[in-house]
């Protein structure tokens, strides 16, 4: 068995740091397994999307840690179709990124990469 890279070591750390926070707080162990699950198939080579998500599960830990949370949920937007501003796009759908194109969101906001890393 090889050894856990860095990030891998991190991730893993980061893991069971919020299921330890989320010790009492309805919804939250549970959301937590979930969250990895779903993002376990992710590529070893999609450093920027694994960084990306390891960032914001730090954010959600300093939250569960804070003591203002009671229990953990999921990020529902509050924004109407009606209140958004003018040229934003269908929702799950990024702003042009200059080359014309648009890439749709996965359920975590994050923009889908192609196959071929575009």
């Amino acid at each position: 068995m090889s050894r856990h890279s860095r990030l891998q070591r991190q991730v893993l750390s980061l893991y069971r740091e919020l299921l330890r926070a989320g010790r009492g707080k309805p919804g939250a162990e549970s959301r937590v397994r979930a969250e990895f699950r779903q993002h376990a198939r992710l590529p070893r080579s999609d450093v920027l999307r694994i960084e990306y998500l390891y960032r914001r599960g730090r954010r959600q830990l300093q939250l569960l840690r804070s003591g203002h949370a009671t229990a953990m949920g999921a990020f529902v937007s509050t924004r109407g179709p009606t209140e958004e501003s003018p040229g934003a796009g269908a929702p799950g759908i990024p702003p042009d990124e200059g080359d014309g194109t648009r890439r749709p969101l996965d359920s975590m906001g994050v923009p889908k990469t192609a196959p071929d890393g575009r």
